[in-house]
């Protein structure tokens, strides 16, 4: 266990920040989940609008380092496929 002060502080911190990036990723995962229903529907409009939300929620938890650039941009990359699938069938 921590034993001196910054160490403790460093755990507080942590703990923090784990709470803060766990609503995150959640998040990510609503707007992942709504898009995928979208495509259930088979509605093209309302999967475009869910896509669209999806992928900025993704890319914002890039930008706060809650998901890494390669992951963020390759399932961007597989929602877009998804959604262009479902628009030429």
């Amino acid at each position: 266990m921590a034993n001196t002060p910054g160490a403790k502080k460093a755990v507080r911190k942590i703990e923090r920040r784990t709470e803060v990036n766990k609503a995150r990723r959640s998040r990510v995962r609503t707007y992942l989940r709504k898009f995928e229903e979208a495509l259930a529907a088979g509605d093209p409009a309302i999967a475009k609008t869910a896509f669209v939300e999806a992928q900025s929620e993704l890319m914002r938890a890039v930008t706060k380092g809650v998901v890494h650039k390669n992951t963020g941009s390759r399932k961007v990359s597989r929602l877009a496929a998804q959604l262009k699938k479902m628009a030429a069938a």
